[in-house]
C-alpha cells in the first residue's frame, strides 16, 4: 500500500493531480482544497490507496486531519471515495467537525452528491465521533448546537455578516480556545473575524 508520495506536481485536473516521482506519474484524486494548495515543483501528499476488483485508486491529501476524515466518512453507507471528497473541498475539517456538531445539514448539502438524506445520515451517525476526529487546530465549540449568551451573540453576528454557519462556529472554537469560554463578546467577534479572514 502506497501511503505517502513526494515528487513534481505535473499536471493538475478537475479533482485530480500527477505527481512525478522519479519518472513514475501517479494518478492521485484529490479534494479542491489539496489541489488548489499545490506549490509548482516538488511536494509531498499523503495517501489513501483503496483496491478494488477493476482499479488501484490513490487518493491524496494535504493534511492527516483532511485524510482522516476522508477515512471516516466512507464509513458512512452511500459515501463514497468521490462524494467523500466533494465534502472536503466544500468544508474543511474544522468546518465539518461545527457542521456535524450543530447538526447544520445545510452546510453539508452543499457539497456535490449530498442530498438531505445523506445529510441527515452523515449528522446522525457521525455525531459522535465528530468530536475526537482532528480539525485544523480549533474544537467544535462547547455548546455548539445550542451557544447562549455572548457566544451566541458572537455566532449570530458572524453569520449576519454573510459567513456560513459552520464557517463562524469554527472561528469562534477558536476564539474560546484562545481566550476562555467567559471571553468578551467583542474579543468573540473580534478573534473571530481574525480567524475567518485567514
Amino acid at each position: 500500500m502506497i501511503a505517502r508520495l513526494r515528487g513534481i506536481v505535473d499536471s493538475i485536473e478537475e479533482g485530480r493531480c500527477v505527481i512525478d516521482v522519479n519518472g513514475v506519474g501517479y494518478l492521485v484524486f484529490c479534494s479542491s482544497r489539496t489541489l488548489g494548495g499545490l506549490p509548482e515543483g516538488v511536494t509531498t501528499l499523503l495517501i489513501e490507496t483503496q483496491v478494488r476488483e477493476d482499479a488501484i485508486s490513490l487518493y491524496g491529501f494535504a493534511t492527516a486531519a483532511e485524510r482522516e476524515w476522508f477515512r471516516l466518512l466512507t464509513t458512512v453507507q452511500g459515501v463514497g471515495a468521490k462524494v467523500a471528497l466533494g465534502i472536503l473541498s466544500a468544508l474543511s475539517p474544522d468546518q465539518l467537525i461545527g457542521a456535524i456538531a450543530a447538526q447544520d445539514k445545510g452546510a453539508l448539502t452543499r457539497a456535490p452528491g449530498v442530498g438531505p438524506k445523506l445529510a441527515v445520515r452523515l449528522v446522525t451517525e457521525l455525531r459522535d465521533k465528530a468530536g475526537a476526529m482532528p480539525g485544523g487546530g480549533a474544537a467544535a465549540l462547547p455548546v455548539a448546537a445550542t451557544p447562549e449568551g455572548d457566544l451566541a451573540d458572537a455566532l449570530s453576528a458572524l453569520t449576519n455578516l454573510g459567513y456560513r454557519r459552520a464557517e463562524a462556529e469554527a472561528a469562534l472554537a477558536k476564539a474560546v480556545a484562545a481566550h476562555g469560554e467567559g471571553a468578551a463578546l467583542d474579543v468573540l467577534i473580534r478573534t473571530g473575524l481574525k480567524a475567518l479572514a485567514k
